[in-house]
């Protein structure tokens, strides 16, 4: 499978789980299109800019009315409450789940003023970073999740 041919499914899928969403009246991009850009930035991994030179080079061709990088990302955080709608439905049996993500070597703790991430056990293990909880249905599929600091006990998800 080609890159194009992913970045068009995840669009179809996307659009077909938004609905009929309208498009704000001076909006370059339909909602659908801003929720499959924020997909593809997440899954891709890479920083901001390098991440807008690839698409910008690359797929222009997918997305003619991409706008400037910065209003981009004000999008993504305009529009992100509508990846809600993306998770799958709940049932009876699920799976609730946390594990850790470690962002820096606990020996490196406290050596920056703007440190992300909290000192806390994860596996019988110290990290510095965050807890992610995940809720699965029965057939795997994410249905809710919620973060926060590694010093958070499993409980308080």
């Amino acid at each position: 499978m080609n890159t194009e041919s992913i970045i068009i499914g995840l669009f179809c899928r996307v659009d077909d789980r938004l609905g009929a969403i309208p498009k704000e009246s001076l909006g370059l991009l339909h909602p659908s299109e801003i929720v499959t850009l924020g997909l593809l930035f997440a899954l891709k991994g890479k920083g901001g800019r390098a991440w807008y030179r690839w698409l910008a080079r690359d797929w222009r061709h997918l997305f003619p009315n991409l706008p400037e990088r910065t209003r981009l990302f004000r999008l993504f955080t305009a529009y992100r409450y509508l990846t809600d709608q993306l998770l799958a439905e709940t049932s009876i049996l699920g799976v609730v789940d946390s594990f850790g993500i470690e962002l820096i070597h606990p020996f490196r703790e406290h050596r920056s003023n703007g440190q992300i991430g909290r000192k806390g056990l994860s596996n019988h293990r110290w990290i510095v970073g965050a807890k992610l909880c995940v809720v699965l249905n029965h057939l795997g599929l994410p249905v809710s999740w919620e973060c926060g600091g590694a010093n958070l006990p499993d409980q308080a998800f």
